[in-house]
């Protein structure tokens, strides 16, 4: 005898069972793109919810696809996965939209304002850099010491 309360199917056996959850860690790596380390990764950062077999599998339902596309962009947007698991409640659409709450957009504007501070001090070592090139290529090799008779280890780049 089979009796479905809401999500959960209860079976002949008194065994709770979740619906939906069919698809193993290698199908939903093989459809996403995604290995699955990354996937337990994103599951331990409550990013990815699965279901466990009896087997103790992994099962994921189908809008586990959708939420790892989703995962991967914010991703590719520079969020962290902390910034991600606060911001998916609000993720609708592969893309995903975010629809902006006040604490939802001050999250983004948070780590916004640190991808500009770091591209600013990227950009400052950047031109200190050129600059000591410059200054080198002007000066030219012959006013430079020897650098054998020195004794110098050379410096990795």
């Amino acid at each position: 005898m089979v009796v479905v309360h809401g999500n959960i199917v209860n079976v002949d056996t008194g065994m709770k069972v979740k619906r939906g959850f069919s698809m193993r860690i290698g199908e939903l790596s093989r459809r996403t793109g995604v290995n699955a380390h990354q996937l337990r990764y994103y599951e331990a950062q409550g990013l990815l919810e699965a279901d466990r077999g009896a087997n103790g599998y992994r099962a994921y339902g189908e809008d586990a696809v959708l939420r790892v596309r989703q995962i991967r962009h914010l991703l590719g947007a520079g969020l962290s996965s902390e910034d991600i698991a606060y911001l998916l409640p609000c993720a609708v659409g592969e893309a995903p939209e975010l629809f902006g709450c006040p604490e939802l957009l001050a999250a983004m504007r948070s780590r916004l304002r640190r991808l500009d501070d770091q591209m600013a001090r990227i950009a400052q070592s950047r031109e200190a850099l050129a600059d000591y090139i410059d200054a080198a290529e002007r000066t030219g090799a012959e006013t430079y010491p020897p650098f054998d008779a020195a004794n110098l280890e050379p410096v990795p780049a």
